[in-house]
């Protein structure tokens, strides 16, 4: 009897290792890629264009990427004239909203800030776009009252550091 439960055992965990290899070679949903396009190393990145009021915006964006970039990409940020691929971007528009007032003097508690950026990312050599993308939005907060006191170059960051997490993951291979 111990034998049979052995022998079942062991044919069970044969099953097992045989159900997951015919798995893996039946591609069940994964597969191994690479998450950025292959064929690149450098990317160069001017400062974004402006075509709001806000000041610094373009800067900070700018910064924000080549940062993200460095950090999250097999990529390394290079001179234009040296780089496979350019990043370029205009912020487009820089929004305030207002989500909520003291209740005692009604001034602003919550503050959104919403940048929205156009940005194509080309590849030098051929001269073909690889990503281009209109409208791209991302959103950061602030609380500009006290005990806080965050003023506005806060959540213009918060955004800025947004809008290129989301740059940066677009740049990825598509699936």
């Amino acid at each position: 009897m111990a034998g049979l439960i052995g022998d079942a055992a062991r044919w069970a965990q044969r099953a097992v290792v045989l159900v997951t290899v015919l798995c893996g070679l039946s591609a069940c949903g994964y597969r191994h890629a690479e998450l950025y396009p292959a064929g690149y190393t450098t990317v160069a990145v001017p400062v974004f264009g402006n075509q709001t009021f806000e000041r610094g915006v373009a800067y900070d964006l700018t910064e924000a990427v080549i940062k993200e970039i460095e950090q999250r990409t097999p990529y390394k940020v290079a001179d234009a004239a040296r780089a496979d691929t350019l990043l370029r971007g205009t912020v487009t528009a820089v929004r305030r909203r207002q989500l909520s007032r003291t209740p005692i003097g009604g001034l602003p508690q919550e503050v959104e800030i919403e940048v929205t950026i156009d940005f194509d990312w080309q590849d030098q050599r051929r001269g073909e776009t690889l990503v281009s993308e209109r409208g791209f939005t991302a959103i950061g907060r602030y609380v500009p009252t006290q005990p806080v006191g965050e003023d506005f170059t806060r959540g213009q960051q918060a955004a800025a550091d947004r809008v290129a997490q989301d740059v940066v993951a677009s740049l990825r291979s598509p699936w």
